[in-house]
């Protein structure tokens, strides 16, 4: 047996060292060389050369958390939310690589929140499809998941291409905690543009964008939450109908016809912009032309349900119109106050294109009316044209805005902002006074009631400001805690109307011997000419 593994033990050693004789007779491979990422200093801090490629790219980033307290008017439905909160996460990567025809850049940029509460959960978020909400029993409109593709823009050779801020906008709310002061802010837009350079810091710029982000509601049954209201007439959710009186071939009204009055896309946006920049600070002009439009007659109704004979009715048709909006805007640099130290003045004005004035910043866009807090007195209108009811004219409203903030650094770790803003929005007079006069009730009808409209709500002009202030710490680079306070105020222009805060859902029945609203019982209905309210916000927030 000692044999036996004696025999085991040697054979197993002559093949160990036959195989390392052989093994020692092998070329030997050596490892791939490690690339290791290296550091690009051609376009700042951050930058790295993606491994293999000349391309250098920047990853980087924000984490947020906000609250915040709104002022409300009502607890019925949800608007005893007082208080709302927000949990944000962002993501931004640049990518640029160096051509014989310049820098060729590619930046994405993804936002990612969570927000519950008045105010801070969005309906112009949801509205514009960047959002979306609950649907449970208490958190139906209360809790909102925001997710959006906030950039995605190639820039080469002057050219950009893809989502974007507007060229059109300047000031943008560039030093408020969450942007509400009148004035345009379309930071996410599809859109093509060129930018010319001449030198000396001046360059222009022709963009053509998206109209889906600049459309505001025509007046028509569309209200904040899509439902018929204005003229009774209940349709689809997603209808927007207008009256417009029709004739038989004589001339004589017999009848009404209800347009489609939502807007097709049917032509870009022009934007165009010249600007300067220089050490002292920045100047831009801007424009816009937007189009707007209607579809045709939906329904037809006669006074009286009297019958419809071929050829008997004459529909006017709505033709197209055209807004336009133009924008000036100054920043000056200033650190012979401090550091950091900046102002920003800026102004517009336009016809048929509130979005590019920015008149509806604090309420809410993409709607054709609001309040300007939970359970506000009465509605504030934004409608971009209103049709004549007579003459099935669109008639454009006016709006304009002036913004001037001034930020100012205390010490390189605390700074302070000021806003203030200004605007009207104005109602072509005939549309105003028609669809004001004649209630259109839904049944084929109009009945005028004197005085009555002296006190609807409907396209009342109105003036309205916002002012704040904010207090920001930043105890290490990057890291922002700080409070905002706001107070929004809306004035009506032209007379009063029925205050829905304190008689929910009244309705003027007719007027007394002393001109007031009364209701159907007698009672004297409460009216006022404004309303305001104040926010207070918190932050704090890490860039990286």
């Amino acid at each position: 047996m000692k044999l036996v593994k004696s025999l085991l033990l040697g054979s197993a050693a002559g093949l160990t060292l036959v195989a390392g004789a052989q093994a020692a007779d092998l070329p030997i491979k050596k490892a791939a060389p490690v690339e290791y990422v290296r550091v690009c200093s051609a376009y700042g801090a951050g930058f790295f050369f993606i491994p293999g490629t000349d391309t250098c790219m920047r990853v980087s980033g924000r984490a947020r958390f906000e609250a915040g307290y709104s002022q409300g008017y009502s607890r019925s439905s949800n608007n005893g939310d007082l208080m709302g909160y927000q949990g944000l996460g962002r993501l931004n990567v640049d990518a640029r690589t160096q051509t014989a025809y310049g820098t060729l850049r590619a930046f994405v940029r993804f936002d990612m929140s969570s927000r519950t509460g008045a105010y801070l959960k969005s309906g112009t978020q949801e509205r514009i499809a960047r959002a979306y909400t609950a649907t449970g029993v208490d958190t139906f409109s209360r809790a909102q998941q925001f997710v959006n593709v906030d950039k995605a823009f190639i820039q080469f050779a002057g050219l950009t291409a893809g989502r974007a801020a507007s060229f059109y906008d300047f000031y943008a709310h560039d030093f408020e905690i969450i942007g509400t002061s009148l004035g345009s802010d379309v930071a996410s837009t599809n859109l093509l543009a060129y930018t010319a350079t001449f030198g000396n810091g001046f360059s222009a710029t022709l963009s053509v964008e998206d109209p889906i982000f600049r459309k505001t509601p025509l007046f028509g049954t569309a209200t904040a939450g899509n439902a018929a209201s204005q003229f009774q007439i209940f349709t689809a959710a997603s209808a927007n109908l207008t009256p417009v009186l029709v004739n038989n071939a004589a001339g004589v009204p017999i009848g009404e016809a209800f347009y489609d009055v939502r807007q097709a896309s049917r032509m870009p946006d022009f934007v165009g912009a010249l600007r300067y920049d220089a050490a002292w600070g920045s100047a831009q002009l801007s424009a816009a032309v937007h189009e707007l439009n209607a579809g045709n007659a939906s329904t037809v109704l006669t006074f009286g349900g009297a019958t419809i004979a071929p050829g008997s009715v004459v529909t006017p048709r709505i033709g197209t119109e055209y807004g336009w909006a133009v924008q000036g805007g100054l920043k000056f640099n200033l650190p012979f106050i401090a550091p950091g130290d900046s102002l920003y003045l800026q102004g517009s004005y336009g016809e048929g294109a509130q979005l590019y004035t920015g008149y509806s910043s604090y309420i809410g866009g993409y709607t054709v009316s609001a309040g300007n807090t939970q359970g506000a007195p009465f509605p504030t209108f934004f409608a971009d044209a209103a049709v004549n009811p007579i003459t099935g004219k669109m008639e454009l409203s006016t709006s304009w805005t002036v913004v001037g903030s001034y930020l100012h650094y205390w010490t390189p770790e605390w700074r302070s902002a000021l806003i203030g803003s200004y605007g009207e929005m104005s109602f072509g007079k005939t549309s105003r006074a028609l669809l004001g006069g004649l209630n259109f009730n839904g049944l084929g009808n109009p009945v005028n009631s004197p005085g009555v409209s002296l006190f609807s709500a409907s396209l009342r002009d109105t003036s309205q400001l916002v002012a704040g202030a904010s207090i920001i710490w930043s105890p290490v680079k990057d890291l922002d805690i700080g409070v905002e306070g706001l107070y929004n105020r809306v004035d009506i222009k032209n007379g009063r109307v029925i205050d829905q805060n304190k008689a929910p859902g009244g309705v003027a029945a007719g007027v007394n011997a002393a001109g007031l609203p009364v209701a159907a019982n007698g009672a004297v209905l409460p009216t006022t000419n404004y309303a305001d309210t104040f926010q207070v916000r918190m932050r704090v927030q890490r860039d990286f």
